[in-house]
């Protein structure tokens, strides 16, 4: 039984469960880039990628990509018991385990991401969207995954910010700031 995995393994299996359930790396990255090119119009599609690929391969993405996709799975399957069976399987608007998985994930680079989060869950862009619509078919359940998905674009949206600061804060000339001047 192995429970360690690498950066490379991790992101492996996240692509893996990932495409098992009808979402690439793609998918989420066009989310990603839709969200962070209203603000920076010269993003690359490379970019959003590269950060949903970074995103993939942290533990506790890993741990909640996996967790959301068995746990759609075995509502799917109505391998719950009692009311929380209905509540998973129909996502009721009142339940907010799904969100708070979400929020954990977009929250990673900083409160804005949680930001994006909830445009991102309110407007349910590209495969969020089409996760959302299938989702309430019979025998399909995407409560979790359709969160996760669009808190993974969402952090990756706020993460290529920060990579694009950091990028400009490199290119402007130094001069030495002090607090106490």
């Amino acid at each position: 039984m192995k429970l360690v995995y690498s950066r490379d393994e991790m992101t492996r299996l996240c692509i893996e469960a990932l495409e098992s359930r009808g979402v690439t790396v793609d998918d989420i990255a066009n989310i990603a880039y839709e969200q962070q090119s209203k603000y920076t119009p010269d993003i690359k599609m490379e970019t959003c990628r590269d950060s949903v690929l970074k995103l993939l391969s942290l533990r506790d993405i890993f741990h909640t990509v996996l967790l959301g996709v068995e746990l759609d799975k075995m509502a799917e399957k109505k391998m719950f018991e009692g009311p929380i069976q209905d509540i998973i399987e129909q996502d009721l608007g009142l339940f907010g385990i799904d969100e708070v998985l979400g929020l954990d994930i977009a929250r990673i680079y900083g409160i804005i991401g949680a930001t994006n989060f909830g445009d991102i869950d309110v407007n349910k862009r590209g495969i969020v969207s089409k996760l959302n619509k299938e989702g309430k078919k019979k025998g399909v359940c995407h409560t979790f995954l359709d969160d996760i998905v669009g808190a993974i674009a969402a952090a990756a949206s706020t993460r290529v910010a920060q990579v694009m600061n950091e990028e400009l804060a490199q290119e402007l000339p130094y001069e030495r700031i002090s607090l106490f001047d």
